[in-house]
């Protein structure tokens, strides 16, 4: 029954949440797989560093399946995408830390610059919401 209502809550949660709040829940899972990948590095256990890789690629195109392209930033954005893929396939095939360490902060930048756009943009709204009253 607990699990259930917890299940109910976490689903609720995630219904009501605006994209900006969405896109960043996504880049959070996304910078959490990378600091994972950064301890299985130097644990040497490479089974949950494979295992994270391949889910932050995953996060990753998942991130550029979700481009809307009449924005000339989303081709910037797959232009990056397929460079961070492209990086994180080198730290698998080379268990390569100085490849990820390298990676890990610009993704943790773009991370930041999104969460600033939504900051933005609800202080936006929030000005023009007051304006109309």
């Amino acid at each position: 029954m607990e699990h259930n209502a917890y299940q109910h809550y976490k689903e609720q949660s995630i219904n009501t949440m605006t994209q900006g709040e969405l896109l960043l829940m996504v880049y959070d899972e996304l910078i959490k797989r990378l600091m994972r990948c950064d301890l299985a590095l130097e644990q040497k256990n490479y089974e949950v560093l494979d295992a994270s890789l391949d889910r932050s690629i995953e996060i990753l195109r998942y991130l550029d399946d979700c481009l809307d392209y009449q924005y000339p930033i989303s081709r910037e954005l797959h232009r990056l995408y397929d460079f961070f893929c492209y990086e994180l396939s080198r730290v698998k095939a080379g268990r390569n830390k100085a490849e990820l360490d390298r990676i890990r902060p610009m993704i943790s930048d773009l991370r930041d610059s999104f969460r600033a756009a939504d900051k933005n943009c609800a202080e936006e709204l929030r000005g023009q919401h007051e304006a109309e009253r």
